[in-house]
């Protein structure tokens, strides 16, 4: 069993969303994600199911095309193969809570560093 809280795992990057791991299995990633205001995990398709629930903040998420507006106690399912990715508002942290299975491959990965680097939160929009 693993245990841990928000609390315990908070951490912010000026830089970038910090997502600190606290479970991984062949089956299974599970994270706490940390956003600075406007922070994002870039678009990206991997071929996985992902559920996040919203603890705090407000932002929007990626869902195909559509983008959802969140706040707290929102839960978000986005299925495998689908574009995804998230984004805290301008001016609120946003922490979520993020359960990927299977964890995606380093491969998968990709458009997420290539967003990053170039600051963009859809990538594959270019």
């Amino acid at each position: 069993m693993s245990k841990t809280s928000f609390d315990a795992e908070r951490t912010y990057d000026d830089d970038r969303f910090s997502a600190v791991e606290v479970f991984r299995s062949d089956r299974q990633k599970t994270i706490c994600g940390f956003f600075e205001p406007g922070q994002f995990i870039p678009v990206h398709a991997p071929a996985s199911d992902i559920a996040i629930f919203v603890r705090s903040g407000t932002g929007v998420i990626r869902d195909g095309e559509a983008e959802h507006r969140v706040e707290p106690g929102d839960v978000v399912v986005v299925e495998a193969e689908t574009n995804r990715g998230i984004k805290a508002d301008d001016d609120a942290r946003l922490e979520a809570f993020i359960v990927v299975s299977p964890p995606p491959t380093d491969e998968e990965h990709g458009p997420v560093r290539e967003g990053l680097k170039r600051g963009e939160f859809d990538p594959t929009s270019t």
